[in-house]
């Protein structure tokens, strides 16, 4: 791989259990950006990232064009070092990694958690679901009154297209606990490759409703600690 500046040495510096600095919410106000690259459409791409019609909530197109092709769904080199059907987040450089044979990988940009809500360490994919509700805990309620509509006593937000949420979620436990944080879509193209979000692993809704049909349950998955070389 040529645009990475990373090793395996990197993943093998992820620390144990599941840090606790906060709890999710998987919320953000951030706004889009420009990007440098030239714009350069992609018959591929504009396949990979067309509306879908046939979702539950239709999706509307993604302008791929605007995101840094590095954070694009492509097949790369496994760098990892773990074994084929292992999920890898390198916060470092804001990547999700689903291990194949062969020594390749699926890769595909994500967007994680702000200063204070970092965490890492290794868990599974306990379950699944397709467009889920969207329950923030009661300790973001707390810091967030705005949201009490939405507390666990009140049911949650109900799926859509403004879920925080979006249109898949992946939930990881440890050590048969509920570590809180998700994997998830977001609509939110432009958080792609930032750290901006209240914890959780966001990804672009067509990266994470591909990323959802190719794992099943109990998918082993490690989270490396952030400040890394």
């Amino acid at each position: 791989m040529t645009d990475l500046n990373v090793s395996r040495r990197t993943f093998l510096q992820a620390g144990g259990a599941f840090a606790t600095l906060g709890l999710t919410g998987c919320a953000t106000t951030a706004r889009p950006v420009a990007v440098a690259e030239p714009i350069v459409l992609n018959p591929a791409e504009s396949l990979m990232y067309g509306a879908r019609a046939d979702e539950l909530f239709p999706l509307p197109a993604i302008p791929y064009q605007r995101i840094p092709s590095r954070f694009r769904r492509q097949w790369v080199d496994n760098i990892t070092g773990e074994r084929p059907g292992t999920l890898v987040v390198d916060t470092a450089n804001h990547f999700l990694y689903l291990t194949y044979e062969n020594g390749k990988a699926m890769r595909y940009g994500v967007g994680l958690g702000r200063a204070g809500f970092e965490w890492a360490g290794r868990g599974v994919i306990q379950y699944k679901r397709k467009w889920p509700r969207w329950t923030p805990p009661d300790e973001m309620v707390a810091r967030r009154p705005d949201l009490e509509p939405y507390s666990i006593a009140n049911g949650g937000m109900d799926p859509g297209l403004t879920n925080p949420l979006g249109a898949r979620a992946l939930y990881i436990f440890s050590n048969g606990e509920d570590t809180i944080y998700r994997i998830h879509g977001s609509p939110e193209w432009w958080t792609i490759g930032k750290s901006v979000s209240s914890g959780c692993v966001r990804m672009l809704n067509q990266d994470v409703i591909d990323l959802h049909d190719r794992v099943p349950n109990r998918t082993e998955i490690l989270v490396t600690g952030g400040g890394m070389v």
